[in-house]
């Protein structure tokens, strides 16, 4: 079959050269995958390939473990993004035929360039590879690296847990969207190198919900061997869904959709399941109903860093970053007066936002001693963001440590010029700095020489971390490996910093606390 694809590629290849005779144009690129060939388009001297499917349409077999697609022998378009995973609300197509990845490369030869493979946002429920902010171009361009970005199934199509309530062919139905991204790492490792990559040098990396996908697959044996760092922005995973509280999650979905068996949600439209996320979470007690990934003792047989670090991926170099004000968009991005608070306000505004059981008194008490120049709604952000993700991070980063595993933090610190400033660093802030797109939607950069510079620095030690396993690069303040007691952590800022134990009296306030991760 090689030798068909390798003939129909020679035969795009004679075609596309008479194009170029008689209307002086570049080819359209071609790349022969394992599956069939693809075409793809160039992009300022960047080769793109856009909805590239490396997995079979999940529809006839939901909520069961992916597959690879049919072999083709037709050259196959990859100009156009592939749809997304059904979701509640999204721009743009969205199907159950979502196994779909994005490639951006410097070259189709055999330069062996470091692979990055990012994993989008939205928690395990929204998102898409087809953001703007994730275009590849300038990132794959800077530093000679090949750029994967791909979709994966979402909320209860990849994380419905049914399997103590149906049948034998949905036992991993819990951690399918998992299963998606050890298929499209198991991709990589095949296909990569007809794209100018290494499948010896591959990256994770991954923004807020991505980099919780990471976090779990450090933990999943099939994943084992597939990727050699990790990078995680803003996203962790301490602990997975319990099985029996994901169970009640399932029982709780049919009963929104009046489903007396399992049978009914592998038959109903995609459109009407969605329907059954409105429903109230039964462990949670408020919002829509939460499907992540469940510790099932198949494809998860531990909770990914806990009660330590996954001795699995012990040897996988890994970084650990945050935003200095993650919460100024994640709850001010869609409750305006969380701007706007006054101190009465805020012992009952921090009990709901807070992901820690402690009292909201002796915080903002600490709070004012600590900084008496905030206002309510500062103090209101600096609390929330250092008892959530960041408190997440700090753990992941102290097991890593405790492990004796190579690991390095950072902190964005600097702010977005928009609004006046009133982001601060908020959270998704360095998703456009490290794909260096600056001017797309979504975007809190500007695109300012100050947003061009940082954006730079941190492009340049994603780079240097991707190709050896450390972010050091020439001109660089020296970064140090985060370990204990110093916590070394590298402040990207207007003078980016190596620090010891940044915010430390704030991570002294809630270390005192369990935290336990929403959605267990």
């Amino acid at each position: 079959r090689r030798d068909v694809l390798k003939g129909a590629i020679a035969g795009a290849a004679l075609l596309s050269l008479a194009g170029h005779v008689r209307a002086t144009q570049v080819p359209a690129p071609v790349a022969l995958t394992s599956h069939g060939p693809v075409r793809g388009s160039l992009d300022e001297g960047v080769t793109v390939f856009k909805g590239i499917r490396y997995g079979a349409d999940t529809a006839p077999r939901r909520f069961m473990a992916p597959m690879p697609p049919a072999p083709w022998t037709e050259i196959a378009d990859a100009t156009a993004f592939g749809p997304a995973s059904p979701q509640k609300a999204i721009d743009g197509p969205a199907s159950e035929d979502c196994l779909v990845l994005n490639i951006w490369t410097p070259g189709l030869d055999a330069a062996k360039r470091p692979v990055m493979v990012y994993l989008h946002g939205g928690a395990y429920s929204s998102g898409s590879s087809t953001h703007p902010l994730l275009d590849g171009r300038r990132l794959a361009a800077r530093g000679d690296v090949v750029v994967v970005t791909l979709n994966h199934r979402l909320n209860l199509f990849g994380h419905a847990y049914l399997a103590r309530l149906g049948e034998a062919d949905i036992l991993h139905s819990g951690n399918a969207g998992t299963l998606d991204l050890v298929l499209a790492l198991k991709w990589v490792r095949d296909n990569v190198a007809a794209f100018g990559g290494d499948p010896g040098c591959v990256t994770l990396f991954g923004q807020s919900g991505g980099g919780a996908k990471i976090a779990t697959l450090m933990s999943v044996p099939a994943a084992a061997g597939l990727f050699h760092r990790a990078i995680t922005m803003s996203g962790q995973q301490l602990t997975a869904s319990g099985p029996l509280n994901a169970t009640r999650r399932a029982e709780t979905l049919l009963d929104a959709l009046k489903l007396k068996d399992v049978a009914g949600l592998r038959t109903l439209p995609a459109e009407t399941l969605l329907q059954g996320l409105e429903a109230t979470d039964p462990i949670i007690g408020s919002g829509g109903l939460y499907f992540g990934p469940v510790l099932d003792e198949r494809t998860l047989l531990r909770h990914p860093f806990y009660p330590d670090a996954p001795a699995q991926s012990a040897g996988i170099p890994m970084m650990i970053g945050n935003t200095h004000d993650e919460t100024r968009t994640l709850i001010g991005g869609k409750d305006e007066s969380a701007f706007d608070l006054r101190w009465s306000d805020l012992p009952a505004r921090l009990i709901a936002h807070m992901r820690v059981d402690i009292a909201p008194e002796p915080v903002i008490a600490e709070y004012r001693r600590l900084y008496p120049f905030l206002s309510p709604s500062a103090v209101f952000f600096a609390a929330t963001t250092a008892s959530r993700s960041w408190r997440a991070a700090i753990v992941e980063a102290e097991l890593r440590a405790a492990q004796g595993a190579p690991a390095y933090a950072y902190q964005l610190d600097w702010p977005s010029p928009l609004d006046g400033g009133k982001w601060g660093a908020p959270h998704t802030h360095d998703i456009a700095l490290v794909f260096g797109t600056l001017d797309a939607k979504g975007s809190y950069t500007g695109t300012g020489d100050a947003a061009r510079a940082m954006s730079e620095r941190m492009m340049d030690a994603f780079h240097a971390f991707a190709r050896h396993g450390d972010p050091n690069y020439p001109g660089a303040p020296r970064w140090e490996p985060y370990t204990l007691p110093l916590r070394r952590t590298m402040v990207f800022d207007v003078s980016t910093r190596l620090e010891e134990d940044p915010r430390g009296a704030e991570r002294r306030l809630f270390e005192k606390v369990p935290f336990i991760q929403q959605g267990t």
